[in-house]
């Protein structure tokens, strides 16, 4: 069911769902959630204590680790940016080796994981299964 008003929500669903039955058994598919929607003082405190407990500011909406390797994932609408928050936080990460992809749709997901190496049990949007 799509839910108005949510598109990276709704695309978000779709990915992880996806994803579970792309991956090989064992894959560990993750959200965090990294920040608070709740306007004024109380939202405030509430992100400040979430900061000291380590969130991380800009960290991708989804991290894949399978058979070694590991993928961030950040999800965007078709007309969605990236924040300067989520740009510092793809720069440090692919300089630490790790794989990143931003996912407008569902064939990006599934592109993100052939294109980093991932074994998945389906084929990707190319026609070539993901080695």
């Amino acid at each position: 069911m799509k839910r108005r008003g949510t598109p990276e929500a709704d695309l978000q669903r779709a990915v992880v769902t996806a994803l579970r039955f792309a991956l090989p058994k064992g894959s560990i598919i993750h959200h965090s959630a990294n920040e608070v929607t709740e306007a004024g003082p109380r939202g405030a405190k509430r992100q400040a204590i979430l900061v000291g407990m380590g969130v991380h500011t800009g960290f991708a909406d989804l991290i894949v680790l399978c058979g070694g390797r590991v993928l961030f994932l950040e999800l965007k609408s078709l007309k969605g940016r990236l924040s300067p928050a989520q740009e510092a936080f793809r720069d440090t990460v692919l300089a630490q080796g790790f794989g990143w992809a931003l996912v407008r749709s569902l064939d990006d997901a599934l592109s993100a994981l052939a294109d980093h190496g991932f074994t998945t049990r389906i084929a990707s949007p190319s026609g070539r299964v993901a080695p």
